[in-house]
């Protein structure tokens, strides 16, 4: 048998709904988007397609209520609109297409049919009949509209009302229901389509979502956000600041599981959910417990998702159950189990640091100034020491290691790039130094503005070594704990020891400068004397 004949073609059918238009159907592309994306990773695909947009709630809507007309573009296996107007001149256009889909029907051409608030009594009237009359299997999603659906005889093989759903979670429901129909395996793709609606494979397995230096990075602007508090609250006059301090202290564990549940499934407002009802309970495990909280919440919404989907329960049910009853239990398990252990670990590296620093700061300063270009160069900057930071961060509001990452990195990279405006071995270097100097001073972060300089020359990459090794000994010097990610201006700020963190970060700043400005010269003036030499020996 052709292989061709075997792949189960999907007819789409509804419109953006009363209810559905809050959760979805006002912005057709990324609903139908998302339903196409699950019928390629069931296996399927979509046969014909007729979807009313309207730009109201169908509950409210008027004659002359703007509206659209997707219907399925064969040539290019993408949604398209054929119609504009009114609603009432869209439901006509409308009309014509249901003969249509409908006479494919009956032709046998299709093989299920997903409805999204269908009208059976009006612009899906005729394909309904045809559907009802070939027994094909439906699903969907319209608590009237589907009830009316089934008593014309449609088979509908599941049904759910929309509150509380969303475009994936939809799109999943109406897969996992038709893939079970038909005896077909289907994994959700959780993820974006790419170029020409290839799915994203990697993205498959809830496992290979775990991505912890993303997580940290997701979570970053609560951190800046606490620290911005702290600072803020040393100002006379905002010291009531300080109670919104601690209470965003116990926030950044919430923070670490939403951001780790939707990461891991990615089920929209569902894993939001659960990742905040974990996290919550996961407070007294601090930033690991956190973690490990949204973690397991983000995994049991994967599963307990697709159990009550195969078990038939309703749409709005089964994100209920998915997010509510996951997050509970990934959070009881952190907050009787788990958090004692995630804790003393927690605790346990902070005070290693503590020791480290408080036994000698500059060498310990010097040490990680100067490792810790080699660890961001390598990628071990993101995987190992930003959690550091972000732990250190969690009980004070700021870091030893994030004083280092300012004044080591990003004073460095804004000292080698501005020697790069101001003497640059060539015209074409200062345009691409200044936008990084300014990143740099403006925002905190862009460090990888250096390396065109820095890897083009073994002793500029020398001289921010050692540049970053003097601030770090600065910063252990003056016993000092800062942040990196904010605009230079403010870091001081926001550090424990003023003065302390502007010496050490005017220092990198200096030394960097003043070593690739000597390089950049004594560069400049070899070439020149090569020319030089070239023109006489001519």
């Amino acid at each position: 048998m052709d292989e061709l004949s075997t792949i189960k073609k999907v007819a789409i059918l509804g419109s953006s709904g009363g209810n559905l238009f809050y959760l979805g159907g006002k912005e057709p592309e990324k609903l139908l988007e998302e339903l196409l994306l699950q019928i390629e990773a069931a296996g399927m695909v979509c046969g014909t397609l007729q979807f009313i947009a309207a730009k109201a709630s169908m509950d409210a809507v008027k004659e002359n209520t703007p509206a659209e007309l997707y219907t399925w573009d064969e040539s290019t296996r993408k949604p398209t609109v054929i119609a504009k107007g009114t609603i009432a001149d869209v439901n006509t256009t409308a009309s014509q297409l249901d003969s249509e889909i409908a006479a494919k029907i009956a032709k046998g051409e299709m093989d299920a049919v997903i409805f999204m608030s269908a009208d059976p009594n009006g612009a899906n009237k005729s394909a309904v009949e045809a559907a009802a009359a070939m027994n094909l299997p439906a699903t969907g999603t319209g608590g009237t509209s589907m009830a009316a659906i089934a008593s014309k005889g449609v088979n509908v093989i599941s049904t759910s009302g929309t509150t509380g759903t969303t475009n994936r979670t939809r799109a999943v429901t109406f897969l996992t229901s038709l893939s079970k129909h038909f005896g077909v395996p289907y994994r959700p793709i959780i993820g974006k389509a790419l170029n020409n609606n290839q799915l994203d494979k990697t993205s498959v397995l809830p496992f290979q979502r775990i991505n912890l230096r993303g997580m940290m990075l997701s979570s970053l602007p609560g951190f800046i956000a606490m620290a911005l508090v702290l600072a803020l609250s040393k100002i006379p006059g905002l010291t009531m600041l300080g109670e919104v301090f601690d209470l965003m202290i116990n926030a950044l564990p919430v923070i670490l599981a939403v951001v780790a549940a939707k990461q891991v499934a990615d089920f929209d407002d569902v894993s939001i959910v659960a990742g905040i009802v974990a996290g919550v309970l996961s407070v007294k495990g601090g930033l690991i417990g956190g973690i490990i909280g949204g973690i397991l919440a983000g995994l049991l919404v994967q599963y307990i998702f697709r159990k009550c989907v195969e078990w038939k329960f309703p749409a709005t049910t089964v994100n209920i159950a998915a997010g509510g009853i996951a997050g509970l239990i990934s959070g009881l398990a952190v907050f009787f189990l788990i958090a004692p252990v995630a804790l003393w670990l927690g605790e346990g590296i902070r005070s290693l640091l503590d020791l480290l620093v408080s036994t000698n700061g500059a060498l310990a300063g010097l040490i990680a100034g100067l490792l810790i270009w080699p660890a961001i160069i390598g990628g071990v900057y993101h995987a190992a020491i930003l959690p550091i930071v972000l732990l250190e961060m969690e009980k004070t509001g700021n870091s030893f290691l994030g004083a280092v990452d300012m004044a080591g990195l990003v004073m460095v990279s804004a000292g080698i790039t501005l020697a790069n405006i101001v003497s640059p071995r060539d015209k074409g270097e200062a345009a691409v130094a200044a936008p990084g100097f300014a990143i740099n001073m403006g925002f905190g972060t862009f460090v990888e503005a250096a390396y065109p300089f820095m890897f083009s020359n073994k002793y500029i990459f020398a001289g921010a070594i050692l540049s970053s090794g003097l601030g770090g000994l600065l910063v252990g010097l003056f016993d000092v704990r800062g942040t990196a990610y904010v605009p230079s201006f403010m870091a001081p700020l926001l550090s424990n020891h003023m003065t302390g963190f502007i010496i050490a970060m005017a220092g990198s700043l200096i030394c960097s400068f003043l070593i690739t400005l000597s390089i950049n010269k004594i560069s400049v003036k070899k070439t020149r004397n090569t020319v030089k030499e070239n023109e006489i020996a001519g």
